[in-house]
């Protein structure tokens, strides 16, 4: 299955200069947040394949103006051709805002979803990295500790994240957590899971 991940900006690669043959193989989109609703709605348009978004910290309009014909995983386990996807948008809390949360807040989520969790998860979408994998050193982008126990505990084959932007200072797209692949989806990604391999 060939995944196309996206979050923080609107890659001109999709945006400014599409060419569908450069997506005709992508089967799922999946949007780790931080993205306007009307650039979803458009990959949703121009990517005729399912587009499961999550919540960056900066989403708090999605909560009223949703993206049309996109699907909010956010908090939610959802099943795509046999792989269960689980979502836990939101950053570490640094002002308060909407979808900032603190660690404790945070592993508090994932205990309420253990019912969710419980057949395993296949793919762990996030908008903050974990920690010290490919997160920051200021307070509004440290990763979160949980999200570490949370892969070793059900072990994903891949977790996307974004939040992490490239002018930030250091950089990498992608890291691993024993059999946990990660990807940061700034911008955009390509990965085929089915061989583990990140393309672009």
């Amino acid at each position: 299955m060939r995944i196309l991940a996206i979050a923080d900006v609107e890659s001109k690669f999709i945006y400014d200069f599409f060419n569908p043959n450069n997506f005709k193989d992508i089967d799922l989109v999946i949007a780790a947040g931080d993205l306007n609703r009307h650039y979803l709605s458009y990959v949703a348009t121009v990517i005729p394949v399912p587009l499961l978004y999550i919540y960056g910290n900066h989403d708090g309009k999605l909560l009223y103006e949703p993206p049309g014909g996109c699907i909010c995983i956010d908090n939610e386990v959802y099943e795509y051709k046999g792989l269960r996807i689980a979502g836990l948008g939101g950053c570490m809390r640094y002002t308060g805002g909407t979808f900032q949360y603190t660690e404790k807040q945070m592993k508090s989520r994932i205990k309420k979803n253990w019912l969710k969790y419980r057949k395993g998860i296949d793919i762990l979408v996030t908008h903050s990295p974990a920690l010290g994998l490919g997160d920051g050193h200021d307070r509004a982008h440290v990763g979160f500790q949980c999200f570490l126990d949370l892969m070793e505990k059900y072990e994903p084959q891949l977790m996307i994240h974004g939040h992490q932007h490239k002018c930030y200072g250091h950089f990498e797209k992608k890291h691993h957590h024993h059999q946990t692949t990660i990807v940061n989806a700034y911008d955009y990604a390509i990965y085929d899971f089915d061989e583990k391999k990140l393309i672009r």
